[in-house]
């Protein structure tokens, strides 16, 4: 058993905690109070390679492996999150599925605009009555002459929105099967489709300077070659992107958490207390311990499942126990975090206000805690 990262993953880890200390991390405070996509790191991390890490050379990827992105989720994450969760929709949720299942003129065509990060690329599948119940998804899509025509309405879905947004992949029902379910499909609606209307930003509690919106179709019309995949594998297909996804969101909580512990340690050194720094006292030190513990594991938790994954081998129970932990440690950490600053803790100008707000979230996107232990109980 060898925990060693490889060289290459060392050095896309190394990479991306530099440009996340020196390119994100002094701008998280503004783009988090104007709620302002950040256009200019985006593109930094295009040119860099970042937005196409996992995806082959051939289509304008870095040929990374999976650990190697999530390693760089976690230490861009750390630098601020809403700038992490815009790298994980496009890539694990927006660019992975054409990766996965699309053809290879799909891949030409969009792929490569993703991998090299000229386009941004959104995946729709949260609707207002179809959360948790992805199977109650109600957007649907019918065949006519060669031509899909779709309506319905997404919510919460990340990316959609920006001026570098290539357009989104989408869930809709497109019959049903012989055993009465829904038959899903997933189905390409570049940005600009008549009949496919995007709707303002929401005012959000964290993540702020994430792009996240309200999708609507009405008499959208695409294309059959606009189908993701063959009909009717549109479920089994986001099933198996959200376990990946789930391993990232693991890995971007993980970031958070250690950018709290980082802030509360540093914080405890200074701050002194009846004539000595309150990193002295053993309730701090047991705050501190108890966060440091808890990261390590949790790292430890998205690390393996990503390992069992690059195996082929299989790695759906894993990828719920890694988010769910990892999500419920970023909660506590940012919560001893705050507890460890006092009132300053509760003043926008610290930091740790900022990963408060922001990490309530990493519990409920791509699959809720709730649901995380019953996917984990059902295959005790």
């Amino acid at each position: 058993m060898d925990f060693t990262l490889s060289a290459e993953q060392q050095m896309i880890r190394d990479l991306c905690r530099d440009f996340a200390e020196n390119e994100i991390k002094p701008h998280a405070e503004e783009m988090d109070r104007t709620s302002a996509f950040p256009y200019a790191i985006i593109r930094k991390m295009g040119n860099l390679g970042l937005l196409g890490l996992p995806f082959p050379e051939e289509y304008g990827g870095a040929g990374a492996d999976f650990l190697s992105y999530c390693l760089a989720l976690e230490e861009i994450g750390r630098g601020d999150a809403a700038v992490g969760i815009t790298m994980e929709a496009h890539t694990s949720l927006g660019a992975t599925p054409f990766h996965l299942f699309g053809s290879e003129a799909q891949k030409q065509r969009y792929l490569t605009k993703l991998a090299t990060g000229e386009q941004l690329w959104a995946f729709g599948l949260t609707e207002p009555g179809a959360g948790s119940d992805s199977a109650g998804t109600e957007t649907h899509a019918e065949l006519h002459d060669g031509t899909w025509r779709i309506n319905g309405a997404k919510n919460f879905i990340t990316n959609a929105g920006t001026e570098m947004t290539g357009g989104v992949t989408i869930t809709a029902v497109t019959g049903r099967q012989a055993d009465g379910h829904k038959e899903i499909t997933n189905l390409i609606v570049p940005q600009g489709t008549p009949g496919y209307s995007i709707g303002n930003p929401y005012h959000k509690m964290g993540w702020r300077a994430s792009d996240t919106r309200p999708l609507a179709f009405e008499d959208c019309e695409v294309p059959v070659e606009n189908m993701l995949g063959a009909r009717g594998e549109g479920f089994r297909q986001f099933m198996h992107i959200l376990d990946l996804g789930r391993v990232a969101i693991a890995a971007l909580s993980v970031g958070l958490a250690q950018a709290c512990y980082d802030e509360a340690l540093a914080y405890s050194r200074e701050r002194r207390q009846f004539g000595k720094p309150i990193a002295a006292f053993q309730a701090i030190q047991f705050k501190l311990a108890d966060m440091a513990m808890e990261v390590e594991l949790a790292r430890l938790m998205y690390y393996k499942a990503g390992w069992l994954h690059m195996q082929g081998q299989p790695f759906g129970k894993e990828a719920s126990m890694a988010k769910l932990f990892a999500s419920e440690t970023a909660k506590r950490a940012a919560d001893q975090a705050v507890q460890i600053h006092g009132g300053y803790g509760f003043m926008d100008e610290y930091p740790v206000s900022r990963y408060w707000r922001n990490v309530k979230v990493h519990e409920i996107g791509e699959g809720t805690s709730e649901v995380q232990r019953m996917l984990i109980a059902k295959q005790l």
